[in-house]
């Protein structure tokens, strides 16, 4: 069964302008990805750009980058467009914001959709530890079921903390996706609840679609701000940086 993860990586940003080309210990954000990528259990790694200087960047260290169309809405869209020229059965959409990002998070998903034929979108989970993540609308919460099936996500804290002793998962890291659902969730439009919470996962979920969640250990650092560099800088220094 053929993997292939795709980094979509657009130029602009209004918190954070060429953030794929930041450098982080002296190597670009998206090279960072990439190479966190390259350690997993995938057969292609593919940046897909929306500027040439993301293209130079990825090939002046001997990796594969394409140039997609500039007017390609989100990084879904970016995806979706290398999808359509490619064979891969499992696809992974690897978020260029996520330096962190690693074996720990994909082959997990990775598996799931290997050993779960029934599986066709598998996506990551952390228990949040962190009291004010709860209420932060940026860090996206996910209730699941037994089995693992997704039940919801939401910006607001669920469950709500009506009594004492809740627990509260967040979604982070890549989407694991068989080609084919990938395709199919690319062409659809934008449904009530998606639009409302700005979360696209709710349209597969007001489709009748299931997402199989996987829970994990670790953690990830995100980077959207200048203060998110600060933060990443730190924890490399701290827990050392083989990327150097």
């Amino acid at each position: 069964m053929t993997t292939l993860a795709v980094i979509p990586a657009r130029y602009g940003s209004t918190r954070l302008p060429g953030k794929p080309l930041i450098e982080i210990g002296g190597v670009p954000l998206v090279v960072r990805v990439l190479r966190q990528v390259q350690k997993c259990a995938i057969d292609r790694v593919v940046v897909a750009a929306d500027d040439e200087r993301i293209v130079e960047a990825v090939a002046s260290c001997g990796a594969e980058a394409v140039l997609t169309p500039s007017e390609l809405a989100s990084g879904g869209d970016r995806v979706a467009w290398v999808v359509r020229r490619e064979k891969a059965e499992i696809v992974l959409n690897v978020q260029v914001d996520d330096p962190l990002v690693g074996p720990h998070l994909i082959d997990p998903l990775v598996a799931a959709l290997k050993e779960r034929p029934a599986v066709s979108l598998a996506l990551a989970a952390k228990r949040i530890e962190r009291e004010e993540e709860v209420d932060n609308p940026n860090v996206v919460k996910v209730v699941f079921d037994a089995s693992g099936k997704a039940l919801y996500f939401s910006r607001s804290p669920i469950p709500y903390p009506r009594n004492p002793g809740g627990v509260w998962y967040k979604h982070i890291g890549p989407y694991a996706y068989r080609r084919d659902l990938l395709l199919a969730f690319s062409s659809w439009p934008q449904t009530p609840l998606e639009k409302t919470e700005s979360l696209e996962m709710l349209r597969l979920l007001e489709r009748g679609e299931s997402i199989h969640i996987v829970p994990v250990e670790r953690d990830t650092i995100e980077i959207d701000t200048p203060q998110d560099v600060i933060a990443l800088e730190a924890y490399l220094k701290e827990k050392g940086d083989d990327l150097r």
